[in-house]
């Protein structure tokens, strides 16, 4: 693993390379993306399953759309009974973490009449895309799912796509049953995305769409927002790793290596302000690459996005950690949770050489669905707030109102609205038919 001496140059350097991996980057493929998402605008059910004949190879009706009780039950017998059990402790973390971000309305009452609050209501329905092909996530599964069904959402509803044979993942299934999904089609890519976004004659729209999905669905989900709302549009994985002198370097290259694998898109970084552990770290990747089962994807990652950064001083090093604005930051020093404090970007952050990133991804409870490609400078996790709304609730007594209008007229008359200063002179008697009277 190549180690670069951390500068200005190299550093800005690295920022560029990463951010060419951003889904904003590949406009050659947005003109596809929108004839599919027209198609379905029009077409409905019929352009859908054209779709998932073409990209899934799998013959999808009206008539099989939808996953059935029987292939959710099906699916739990051919699912392993320990990895059920599993999903069911980490649902528990998952749900208790998440439940402690429940906001409550609340409202303000004066002694002159004047009420002011806010009120939360949860979304109506949710849209959670799931990929499918080779590799599947229940583990996303959950993590997209539990945060809705805490904030109170009624209507969730799953899209993944099919195999050439029709079905659904048995994991990705058992996750979503266990999670609480309401309604479950199988449909993938950008396909899935115009279904949930504009409805179809078998799905109805939602008001929100979240979830991962390659290239095609991360620009359609882009396209549609403003028809519903989406969480992100996210990018490849990423972690980050600050480590000083006290890091055990093959705790540091397993972590490297445990977001390489994802794809060949993925970055892994070190920043370390010791030559020593950054010579130990490069040697103990090259082993562990050698041996692990997707060793060519790794290999990949680490040749085009994965550096080990040596820095002059932890301020250095810190300062680097804040530009890049890591999916997972891993802090491996002497004192993580005062190194923490100088950190101000990073989307999750694991402290200490026992609180390794595969525990956000499965079990701990934070949500994995992260900020990506710098986005952590001003996006956050996935949580219970993105399947909410809030209304602001206002009621002024006449009392209340009589003691403020005429500073309400003036500001209106100021802004040459004479309707909007009318609204407020009729209910004292009063008439504003222009700015002058």
């Amino acid at each position: 693993m190549r180690i670069v001496k951390l500068t200005s140059e190299s550093k800005n350097n690295i920022l560029e390379t990463l951010l060419k991996r951003s889904p904003n980057q590949y406009d050659e493929y947005q003109s596809a993306v929108s004839d599919i998402l027209e198609d379905v605008k029009k077409n409905g059910d019929k352009a859908v399953f054209s779709y998932t004949k073409k990209f899934d190879g799998a013959d999808i009706t009206a008539q099989n759309l939808a996953v059935t009780s029987e292939e959710i039950e099906e699916a739990y017998s051919l699912v392993e009974d320990g990895l059920v059990e599993v999903m069911k402790k980490s649902i528990a973390n998952i749900r208790s973490y998440h439940e402690k971000q429940i906001r409550n309305s609340w409202f303000d009452t004066g002694d002159d009449g004047i009420i002011l609050g806010q009120r939360i209501t949860p979304l109506g329905s949710v849209g959670v895309y799931v990929p499918g092909g080779k590799a599947a996530y229940p583990s996303s599964v959950l993590m997209n799912i539990i945060p809705a069904k805490v904030a109170g959402v009624e209507r969730i509803v799953m899209t993944t796509p099919p195999g050439a044979d029709g079905k659904v993942n048995p994991a990705t299934l058992v996750a979503a049953n266990l999670a609480g999904a309401t309604e479950i089609y199988k449909a993938g890519g950008a396909q899935a995305i115009a279904a949930l976004a504009y409805g179809t004659e078998s799905i109805q729209k939602v008001d929100k769409i979240v979830g991962p999905g390659n290239i095609f669905v991360a620009l359609a989900k882009k396209t549609v927002y403003g028809h519903v709302s989406i969480d992100s549009v996210a990018g490849p994985s990423e972690v980050m790793v600050l480590a000083d002198e006290t890091a055990n370097p093959r705790y540091v290259a397993a972590d490297l290596l445990s977001q390489a694998e994802h794809d060949e898109l993925a970055s892994a970084i070190l920043v370390t302000t010791s030559r020593e552990l950054a010579e130990q770290v490069s040697a103990q990747v090259e082993e562990f690459a050698a041996v692990l089962s997707r060793k060519e994807i790794i290999c990949k990652s680490i040749e085009n996005y994965g550096y080990i950064l040596l820095a002059d001083s932890m301020e250095d090093a810190i300062g680097v950690v804040n530009e890049v604005a890591s999916e997972h930051l891993e802090i491996l020093t002497k004192n993580p949770f005062d190194t923490m404090t100088r950190v101000k970007n990073a989307g999750a952050i694991f402290l200490g050489e026992y609180s390794c990133e595969p525990l956000g991804d499965y079990f701990a409870g934070p949500n994995h669905v992260l900020p990506t490609n710098g986005t952590a400078k001003f996006f956050s996790p996935l949580s219970v707030d993105d399947f909410i709304k809030k209304s602001s609730v206002i009621s002024y007594s006449h009392e209340a109102l009589e003691k403020v209008h005429e500073d309400v007229i003036h500001f209106a008359k100021a802004e040459h609205l004479t309707a909007h200063a009318n609204s407020i002179a009729v209910r004292f008697g009063k008439e504003v038919l222009d700015e002058n009277s």
